[in-house]
Parts: structure tokens; C-alpha cells; sequence
């Protein structure tokens, strides 16, 4: 009987041990140590508390807002099911392999977006630089999207949905409720003369007279609006204290804002397929026009598509796999998640385009005079459908909740990425302490007062701006193709699968070594080359056209990414010694403190055991339990 206790002691002080090593000082930033501080050593890095934890953060990274409102649209716009073809090819020949890429590469290196890279290939440490800028950028712009869905929820809570009628402080007199629209009797009741074509909807009025107040251009960007400005602090705010304690609390608001949005999604889809014109409206999602994809522009559409929905080239995806115990099983999880991720693109497409196609029979008009993406679907065609239904404000509720969660989380996920990538640089200032929060809060505001040129008057401009050049898709192909090379050609894509293979304990199918040696990169090229070729200035609304110096403004925008690759390429090559071609070499070769981060327990001499030690203390061994091998996959 004592033996037993003794034994149950010891697994307990056991368990007691591993449990503590990653266990914050009280008070103290995730992997602060009281012992780390006082070696002066820097602290350790901290995990996921489950796997659980991994899988919700990354759906919830990844599964947002384009997933919604843009898919859909891109569906019917280039050939409805037709789209399908593009789409698939890069889905499995760029998407998913450079999403595996980086959660692997994370994972492998125990490190963020930029670290990562100076340890695999110090030569492409720019590609790490290039996705903290664009991800600096998008986490400026994104989040003015929540700002406007929190303003819309706040209105929500009256006793008649604004946007439903005329005859409010900010319509017009060409504003025509949609319900009269139909009847042309209606119409001269109205006061509405044949010559009027003019016309406006409630909805759209309200949008761009009381919530953007827009101006003529962005040359007057106007004065600063504050309801806005509140609603993008509060959302700001919630972000910060989504992530201030690291993995440690964004592994937990997941379970909520991850699963929410899917909720409330299948809520809308069975409210949607049941209201009168659904049939008509899904149809027209997916009517397969096998003539479109002889046009580059449906390919191009398909190719970022992908790439922004899959959060990849932001360095967040690495930051996420950066988290996880070094024998997880990231493959099987990747692919998992990219069957979700695609999955509620599709789904997304029948709850929309069932109301649209509600709305188009209500008001009379074809479905493609209502069909919208963008701000466009979110802030004016789905509310102005929800208006139609019973129980408007109930389903306008539901909507910017789901609206909200859907692209709060993707906000922290790729904010904390940022903030992962940058403490990973100097890890044993910032990870000491309170300084981590700090950080995050500093960074945060500064976000924060960028971000207020966007809630002017001319806000709108400045947001289209970012959104159009910014985190555009040239920028991510740009990005991804560099990536590859790194990986497959520099690095060597058989030793990266070796990494892989000892990480998860098998090779994965071949296909994802030929994506990345050759598929993914030849697909990437080929979407920006043709990007570049059928480039088109951007207008707002197709009628306003931006001065020369707001678009050179945005190209600088875009180029501040993409140019950090080849310059730290230079720098590097600069700093090393010796003739030019050693100097290369030197850079392009791992770097000398070694790439992996494979625990002590596992980099086992050939004499020593491969069995577990029995913690008993008696010098045999034991059999591998299924807690063992659960643990380890």
C-alpha cells in the first residue's frame, strides 16, 4: 500500500513539474519565471493550453468577413458553380500548402513571423518584415468595419430599425421607400415625377449620410465624426484585453467568438432558404457560366480569394503554429481547418444570396441590381432586406452579432501574430514582466490614431484606399511566392519535410512538396503578372475617380511590403564577408544555433533510451500508455 502511495506521489510531482515550467510568475506576463528573471536568462516561451485552443484560434483567424460577404459574391459575379474550377485549383495548389507552410514553419521553429525566417533562411528575413507590414496595415483598416457594426447594433435597439424609412433628419427628397418602388401608382402618390430616376433608398441614405457623412472626395477629408470614433476605441479595447495575456486568453475568448458566428450563420441560412424568391436568389449564386473562365480577371479573382481567406503571408498563421507542442499533429489539423474554412465560404453563399433573392422579389427587380459584396452587402443590401422581414430588428440583431464576432476575432488573431512576431525579436525585453502588456496596449492606441482618419468625413476614401492597395492580393502572391522559394529551393524541401516527418511522426502526401517547388510558386506568378497587366485605378462607388497623388499614395502603400524582401536581402548579403558568392551562401544557409526547437527529451544519443523512463524511479522501462501517445500526437 505504501509502495502505491509513494508511486502516485511521485507521477504527481511529476505532472506538478511539467505544469509549472510554462507557469507564469504571479502578476507576471505568460513565461515569466521567477528563476528565468533572477539567471538572467530569457524567459521561456509559452504553449497552448490545449488543442482546442490551437484549432478555434486559427478558424477564428481565418473564418471572417470575406468569407461572407466577399465569396459569395465573386461566385456569381465570375460564373456561379464555374467559379468552383479556379477556385479549387488554388485552393489545393496555393491555399492549403502555404497555410501548412506556415503553421509547420512555426511550429518547427518555435518562433513568429520574423524569427522564424532569420533562423531558416537568414537571407529571406525580409519575407517575416514584409508580413508585419502588411498585417500593420490591415489591423489599421479592419477593425473600422467593426467600428461601423457596432454603430449599426447600437441603432438596432429602437423601436423601428432607422434605415427602414423615409422622412428622417439626414434623407433627401429623392428618397423613396423600397416598398413603393414596386408600385408606379405609389410612386406619384409619393410626389415622385416621371422624370425623377434619381432616386434613393432609405438604407443607402442612411449609410452615406448618417453613418459615413461622406464627403465629395478624399481631398476633403472633413472633420472628425465621434460616434464613430467612440465605436472604434470600445472595439479597439475589447481586441486589447482579447489578447493582453497572450495565448493564455486568446486560446479561451475563441471558444466564444469562434463558434458564435457559425450559429448564428445557420440561423440565417434556415430564415433565408424559407422566405418567398430564395429559390430565384440561389440559383443565381450558382448557375454554372463555363464561357467565364476564358477571362483572366475570374482566375485572378479566385487566386486572392484564397490567399484572404486563409489569413496566409501575414505571419499570423506562423505565430499560431509557433504555440504548439513540438510532436502535434499540425497536418491532419490543416486540413481540417481548410475543409472549414471553404466549407463556410459556400454555406455563406446560400444565406446570402436566399435573402437577396427575397429582397429582389419584394421590390420587383432583378437579382443582380441587389447583389453586393463588400461594405456594400454588409451595410446596405443585407439590412435593407432584414427591414423587409417580420421581425426586422430581431434578424438585424442577429446579423451584426454574427457581423462582429466574425471579424473581431480575425482582428486579435492576426493583432496578436503582429505582437508575437515583434516580442519574438527581443524577447528577453519585452517577455519581462508587465512589459508584454505594455507593449500590446502601446501598440494597440497608436493603431487606434491611425485609424481615425478613417472615421472622418472623407474617412470612407482613406478606407478604400488601404483596402485596395494596402493588404492587396499582389502584395500576398508577392509574399507567398517568396515563401516558397525559401522553403523549397533555398532551404531544401526534403529537409523541411524531415523537420515535418519528426514533428508528426510520418511524410505527408507528395503533393504538398510539389505545391511548394514548383505549383504554388508558378500559380502566385502568374496571378500577379496578370494582376499587374489588368490593373485599374481605383474609383469609389465607380464614379469618383482618386487624384494621381492618393493613388501613388496607395502604391507606396503596397510597395512598403513588398520591398522589404529584396532590401533585407541586400542588407544581409552587405554585412557578410568574403567574395560575393560565399557571402550568399553564408546567408542562405540556416543559422548556426540550429532551426529546430525539438525539446531536450526528444534529441536522444543512439546508446540512450527510446522508451520513456519509468518515473517510479526503478531503471527499467514502460510501455508507451494511450496518454503517452495522445500526448505526443
Amino acid at each position: 500500500m505504501k509502495e502505491i502511495m509513494a508511486q502516485k506521489e511521485k507521477l504527481q510531482c511529476l505532472k506538478d513539474f511539467h505544469k509549472d515550467t510554462l507557469k507564469p510568475s504571479p502578476g507576471k506576463s505568460p513565461g515569466t519565471r521567477p528563476e528565468d528573471e533572477a539567471e538572467g536568462k530569457a524567459p521561456q516561451r509559452e504553449k497552448w493550453g490545449s488543442k482546442l485552443d490551437f484549432v478555434l484560434s486559427v478558424a477564428g483567424g481565418f473564418v471572417g468577413l470575406g468569407n461572407v460577404w466577399r465569396f459569395p459574391y465573386l461566385c456569381y459575379k465570375n460564373g456561379g458553380g464555374a467559379f468552383l474550377i479556379p477556385y479549387f485549383i488554388f485552393l489545393f495548389g496555393g491555399g492549403l500548402p502555404v497555410f501548412f507552410l506556415e503553421v509547420a514553419l512555426g511550429q518547427y521553429t518555435s518562433e513568429g513571423g520574423i524569427t522564424c525566417w532569420a533562423k531558416l533562411c537568414p537571407i529571406f528575413t525580409g519575407i517575416g518584415y514584409a508580413s508585419i507590414v502588411i498585417v500593420s496595415l490591415l489591423n489599421i483598416y479592419y477593425i473600422v468595419i467593426l467600428a461601423w457594426g457596432v454603430y449599426y447594433l447600437f441603432q438596432c435597439f429602437q423601436p423601428e430599425l432607422p434605415w427602414a424609412k423615409c422622412k428622417q433628419p439626414w434623407n433627401t427628397d429623392h428618397c423613396i421607400e423600397d416598398t413603393v418602388r414596386k408600385n408606379k401608382t405609389l410612386w406619384l402618390a409619393a410626389n415622385v415625377t416621371a422624370n425623377a430616376t434619381h432616386f434613393t433608398s432609405p438604407v443607402t441614405e442612411f449609410w452615406e449620410r448618417n453613418v459615413l457623412s461622406i464627403s465629395s472626395g478624399i481631398e476633403e477629408i472633413g472633420p472628425l465624426k465621434w460616434d464613430l470614433a467612440l465605436c472604434l476605441l470600445l472595439v479597439w479595447v475589447i481586441c486589447f484585453f482579447c489578447i493582453w495575456k497572450g495565448v493564455k486568453s486568446t486560446g479561451k475568448v475563441v471558444y466564444i467568438t469562434a463558434t458564435f458566428p457559425f450559429v448564428m450563420l445557420i440561423i440565417l441560412l434556415v430564415r433565408g432558404v424559407t422566405l418567398p424568391g430564395a429559390t430565384e436568389g440561389i440559383k443565381f449564386y450558382l448557375y454554372p457560366d463555363l464561357s467565364r473562365l476564358k477571362d483572366p480577371e475570374v482566375w485572378i479573382d479566385a487566386g486572392t480569394q484564397i490567399f484572404f481567406s486563409y489569413a496566409i503571408c501575414l505571419g499570423a498563421m506562423t505565430s499560431l503554429g509557433s504555440y504548439n507542442k513540438y510532436k502535434y499533429n499540425c497536418y491532419r489539423d490543416c486540413l481540417l481547418l481548410g475543409g472549414l474554412n471553404s466549407g463556410t465560404s459556400f454555406v455563406s453563399g446560400f444565406a446570402i444570396f436566399s435573402v437577396l433573392g427575397f429582397m429582389a422579389q419584394e421590390q420587383g427587380v432583378d437579382i443582380a441590381d441587389v447583389a453586393e459584396s463588400g461594405p456594400g452587402l454588409a451595410f446596405i443590401a443585407y439590412p435593407k432586406a432584414v427591414s423587409m422581414m417580420p421581425l426586422p430588428t430581431l434578424w438585424a440583431i442577429l446579423f451584426f452579432i454574427m457581423l462582429l464576432l466574425l471579424g473581431l476575432d480575425s482582428q486579435f488573431v492576426e493583432v496578436e501574430g503582429q505582437i508575437t512576431s515583434l516580442v519574438d525579436l527581443y524577447p528577453a525585453l519585452l517577455r519581462k514582466g508587465y512589459r508584454r502588456e505594455i507593449f500590446i496596449a502601446v501598440m494597440c492606441f497608436m493603431s487606434y490614431l491611425l485609424g481615425l482618419a478613417m472615421v472622418t468625413k472623407g474617412g470612407m476614401y482613406v478606407f478604400q484606399l488601404f483596402d485596395y492597395y494596402a493588404a492587396s492580393g499582389v502584395c500576398l502572391l508577392w509574399v507567398a511566392f517568396f515563401e516558397c522559394i525559401a522553403v523549397a529551393w533555398v532551404y531544401g524541401v526534403d529537409n523541411f519535410y524531415d523537420a515535418v516527418e519528426d514533428m508528426i511522426g510520418y511524410r505527408p502526401n507528395p503533393w504538398m512538396k510539389w505545391s511548394w517547388t514548383i505549383i504554388t510558386p508558378v500559380l502566385c506568378m502568374g496571378c500577379f503578372v496578370f494582376s499587374l497587366v489588368k490593373y485599374k485605378p481605383l474609383t469609389y462607388n465607380k464614379v469618383y475617380e482618386y487624384p494621381d497623388w492618393a493613388i501613388g499614395l496607395g502604391w507606396c502603400l503596397a510597395l512598403s511590403s513588398m520591398i522589404c524582401i529584396p532590401m533585407v536581402m541586400v542588407i544581409k548579403i552587405l554585412q557578410s564577408e568574403g567574395p560575393l558568392i560565399e557571402r550568399i551562401k553564408a546567408v542562405a544557409a540556416p543559422a548556426k544555433s540550429g532551426v529546430s526547437s525539438r525539446p531536450k527529451e526528444y534529441n536522444l544519443k543512439g546508446s540512450e533510451l527510446t522508451q520513456p523512463l519509468d518515473p517510479n524511479g526503478n531503471n527499467g522501462l514502460i510501455k508507451p500508455t494511450h496518454t503517452i501517445v495522445e500526448t505526443m500526437m
